[in-house]
C-alpha cells in the first residue's frame, strides 16, 4: 500500500503523453493488416497531429519558459526538461516517419503503380512536359524576393512551402543580392500528376518542389542559382483572448484568427541538403535555436500527400462500408414516433448519422414543433444539419442556436455559420466567456395534444456528418421528459443568467461532472472494501485530471479492478506494484478515430452507465460546459457493455497496452486475431 499518491513519479507528463500518441499513430503505417494506401494516411495524419503540437503543446511550453518563473508540473519535469525531451522525441519520430515513406511506402507503392519521380530519375519527357507546365502554371504566380536593403525578409504565414535561393551576379538594376525567397501560393498543388500516355493506367506523380528546382533560373533569368532549398516555419496558432476584457467575443476573435497566421515560430523545417550557412540564416530570420531545426529527407509538408489517398484501387483502401439505420426508424413515418416508443441508442459510425441530421430535418417542416434548441462546436462546410436551422428559423420555428466560436481552427467557419443562422432569423449565442460550450445537445419542443413534448438528442461526438463516418461516437434519442426538461434548464443557463442549474437526470460541468464521477468511483472503492467485487471502466480520449487519477490510484489500493481504455493521453500510471496493479490501460488505434466517452461502474450487478461529451482532462470538467447523461434501459447498458467496451477490451489487433513505464505494446494475437472495429462493421454491415 503507498500512502503518497500525489509523488511525481505516479503521474506521466501531459505533452509526452500526447506525443506518444502520435507515434502509435505513426506506426500504423508499419501495420501490415492495414491496405497500402491507408497505411499511407496513418502516416500523413501523424503530420497534421505534429503541426498542431508544435502549433499547440509546443507553442505553450515555449510561453511558459518565457513568461513564467520556473515551475513543476505533477509530473516533477520544468517546462524546459519537458521541451527538451519532447524536442528529441520529435526528432527520432520524424526521421523514422521519413524513412517509412522513402523505404517502406513509396517502394510498395511503385510496385503497385503510384510512382513519386523524383529529379533525378527524369526522363527528357517529363522534363519537357514540367518545363511546360512551369511556364503556364507556376511561373505567372510566383514572386520571388530578393533579400536586399529594400526587401528586408519577408513575413511568412504558419505552415507555407518557401524556398531560398542562392544567387550570384548583378540584376539589370545593378543589385547584388546573395539570397532570395520565393513562397509558393497555397493554391498551387503540391504534388501534380503526369498526364498519362495514351492506352496507359499509370499514377504517376512530381513534386511541385522538384519543378520549381528543376526550373530556378527561370525565376532568376540571367543569375547564376548556386542553391534552392524548400523550408517551412511553424508558428504558434494558439489564440490568447483576455476574456476578463472581451466586451465583443466575436469582433474580438476576428482580429486574433488572422495573426494565428504569424504567431511566433516554433518550428523549421528545411530539406536535408540545405547547406549549414543557409538554415542557420534561416533559423536567426526566425528566432529559433539548433534544437528548432527538422532537416527532411523528402517534401516539408507531407500531409499535402492526402489526395493520393483516395485513389480508386480497392486492394489498397479499406473496403466500403454502407452504416446502417435501425429498424424501428425504418418502421415509422415519423422518428418523432419512433422516439417515443423507446429510446434510441446509435452507435456512429456503424450506425448512419443520418438518423440525427433526420431529427433536425424533421423538426423543421413539422408543424407540430414549435422550438429547436441545439450546441454546435464542429460541424464542417456544407452542412445538413445547417440547412435544416436555417430552414426552421425561416419557417418561423423557435431556433436558439450556440455556437462555440472558440473551438480550435474551426472558429473562422463557426463565425461564418453564426452569421447565416442570424440571417434567417435564428438566436444565435456564442456560449460563455471563460468556458467553452462543449456539451453535444438538440433539443425539439413539439406539440402534442394539446400538450408539450419534449424530444432530446444527447451525443459523445460533434454534428459534424463528415466526421461521424471516421469517428465513433454514442448518440442517444429520447423522449424522456425528465432529460428534455434537464437539457432545456441546461440551455436557459447559457443564453441567460442563473445562480445554479437545478438538474435531475443529466450532470453538467462545470458544476457537477467533476464531483459525481469521484462519487460513483468512491461507492466501488466502498463495495471492494466489503469484499463485493467491483469494477470500473472508462472509455475516452484523455486522462489528465490529477483528482480523478488519484481516486482510481484509491480504487485500485481498494481491490477495484480497473480497465482504462484511452486513445490518446494519459497521465495516470498503471501496474505499479501497491498503487495501481489493478489498473490496465489499453490504446486503440485502427481504422475509426475511437471518440466514445463512456464512464461504466459496476455497482453491485446493476451497471451504472454514462455517456458523455467530456474526456477526464482539468479543461473538460472545470472549464468547459459538458454533459454527462445516465443510460437507463437494461438492454442498451448491456449494447454498451459489450459493443463499447468489452469488445475493445478483447481487442488484440489495433489494442496497445501500456507498461508502468509509458511505453506502449502491441498485443500479440494469442489465439485468433480479433480486432473490435472489424467486428462490429461485420454486425453493422448494411
Amino acid at each position: 500500500m503507498i500512502d503518497d499518491i500525489s509523488n511525481p513519479n505516479f503521474f506521466f507528463n501531459r505533452e509526452i503523453s500526447h506525443l506518444k500518441f502520435h507515434q502509435r499513430v505513426l506506426e500504423q503505417s508499419m501495420m501490415e493488416h492495414h491496405p497500402l494506401l491507408e497505411r499511407l494516411k496513418f502516416l500523413l495524419i501523424f503530420s497534421n497531429n505534429l503541426d498542431e503540437f508544435f502549433e499547440i503543446r509546443v507553442a505553450g511550453l515555449k510561453r511558459k519558459i518565457e513568461t513564467e518563473r520556473p515551475s513543476l508540473g505533477s509530473d516533477g519535469l520544468s517546462p524546459k526538461e519537458t521541451l527538451d525531451i519532447v524536442r528529441k522525441m520529435c526528432h527520432e519520430a520524424v526521421d523514422y516517419q521519413y524513412n517509412i515513406l522513402n523505404q517502406v511506402l513509396f517502394p510498395a507503392l511503385a510496385h503497385e503503380g503510384i510512382e513519386f519521380i523524383k529529379r533525378d530519375r527524369w526522363e527528357r519527357s517529363h522534363s519537357l512536359w514540367a518545363k511546360r507546365y512551369f511556364r503556364q502554371q507556376v511561373l505567372p504566380v510566383l514572386s520571388p524576393i530578393a533579400l536586399t536593403p529594400s526587401h528586408p525578409f519577408p513575413k511568412l504565414a504558419n505552415k507555407t512551402l518557401n524556398f531560398v535561393i542562392e544567387i550570384e551576379g548583378k540584376d539589370a538594376f545593378g543589385r547584388n543580392s546573395h539570397l532570395a525567397i520565393v513562397p509558393a501560393p497555397r493554391s498551387l498543388p503540391r504534388i501534380i500528376k503526369i498526364p498519362n500516355c495514351e492506352g496507359e493506367d499509370k499514377h504517376q506523380y512530381v513534386f511541385l518542389s522538384s519543378i520549381i528546382h528543376a526550373c530556378i533560373e527561370d525565376i532568376f533569368p540571367g543569375m547564376t542559382i548556386k542553391g534552392c532549398y524548400q523550408f517551412r516555419v511553424t508558428r504558434n496558432a494558439d489564440l490568447h483572448l483576455a476574456e476578463d476584457e472581451i466586451d465583443d467575443l466575436a469582433h474580438s476573435l476576428k482580429g486574433e484568427l488572422f495573426s494565428r497566421k504569424f504567431g511566433d515560430a516554433v518550428r523549421l523545417e528545411v530539406a536535408d541538403n540545405c547547406p549549414t550557412d543557409i538554415s542557420d540564416f534561416l533559423l536567426e530570420q526566425f528566432e529559433l535555436a539548433p534544437e528548432d531545426l527538422f532537416r527532411v529527407n523528402g517534401m516539408v509538408n507531407l500531409s499535402r500527400l492526402f489526395e493520393v489517398t483516395d485513389i480508386d484501387i480497392p486492394h489498397l483502401r479499406y473496403p466500403k462500408f454502407e452504416s446502417s439505420i435501425p429498424k424501428v426508424i425504418n418502421q415509422m413515418d415519423s422518428i418523432f414516433h419512433s422516439i417515443k416508443q423507446q429510446d434510441i441508442l446509435l452507435f456512429h459510425p456503424y450506425q448512419s448519422f443520418d438518423t440525427v441530421i433526420g431529427f433536425i430535418q424533421q423538426a423543421a417542416t413539422d408543424p407540430q414543433v414549435l422550438a429547436i434548441k441545439q450546441t454546435l462546436y464542429r460541424v464542417g462546410e456544407d452542412s445538413d444539419i445547417l440547412n435544416a436551422l436555417e430552414m426552421a428559423a425561416r419557417n418561423g420555428k423557435e431556433v436558439t442556436v450556440v455556437i462555440e466560436l472558440r473551438a480550435r481552427f474551426d472558429e473562422e467557419e463557426n463565425l461564418k455559420h453564426a452569421t447565416r443562422l442570424q440571417k434567417a432569423g435564428a438566436t444565435v449565442c456564442y456560449g460563455v466567456v471563460g468556458f467553452k460550450t462543449h456539451a453535444k445537445l438538440a433539443l425539439v419542443i413539439r406539440r402534442e395534444e394539446n400538450k408539450i413534448r419534449r424530444y432530446t438528442h444527447l451525443g459523445t461526438g460533434n454534428y459534424h456528418h463528415k466526421n461521424a463516418k471516421l469517428y465513433t461516437d454514442f448518440s442517444l434519442l429520447t423522449a424522456s421528459d425528465e432529460i428534455g426538461i434537464d437539457v432545456n434548464h441546461t440551455f436557459q443557463a447559457i443564453t441567460g443568467l442563473t445562480t445554479h442549474i437545478r438538474l435531475h437526470k443529466i450532470v453538467i460541468a462545470p458544476f457537477a461532472l467533476s464531483p459525481k464521477i469521484q462519487d460513483l468511483i468512491q461507492h466501488e472503492i466502498e463495495l471492494a472494501s466489503q469484499g463485493i467485487e467491483s469494477r470500473i471502466i472508462f472509455k475516452i480520449n484523455a486522462l489528465t485530471d490529477t483528482s480523478i487519477i488519484q481516486m482510481l490510484y484509491k480504487a485500485s489500493q481498494a481491490g477495484v479492478k480497473v480497465d482504462l481504455i484511452i486513445r490518446g493521453i494519459c497521465c495516470l500510471v498503471p501496474k505499479i506494484p501497491g498503487l495501481s496493479d489493478n489498473i490496465r490501460v489499453i490504446s486503440i488505434v485502427g481504422r475509426f478515430l475511437e471518440h466514445t466517452r463512456i464512464y461504466y461502474f459496476s455497482h453491485q450487478g446493476k451497471p451504472k452507465v454514462y455517456l458523455s461529451s467530456a474526456d477526464l482532462m482539468g479543461r473538460n470538467l472545470h472549464r468547459r460546459v459538458e454533459t454527462c447523461f445516465p443510460i437507463y434501459d437494461p438492454s442498451l447498458v448491456k449494447r454498451i457493455e459489450d459493443e463499447g467496451l468489452q469488445i475493445f477490451l478483447d481487442d488484440n489487433v489495433d489494442a496497445w497496452e501500456m507498461d508502468n513505464d509509458g511505453h506502449y505494446h502491441v498485443i500479440k494475437n494469442q489465439l485468433q486475431p480479433m480486432s473490435g472495429q472489424l467486428e462490429l462493421l461485420k454486425r453493422y454491415q448494411k
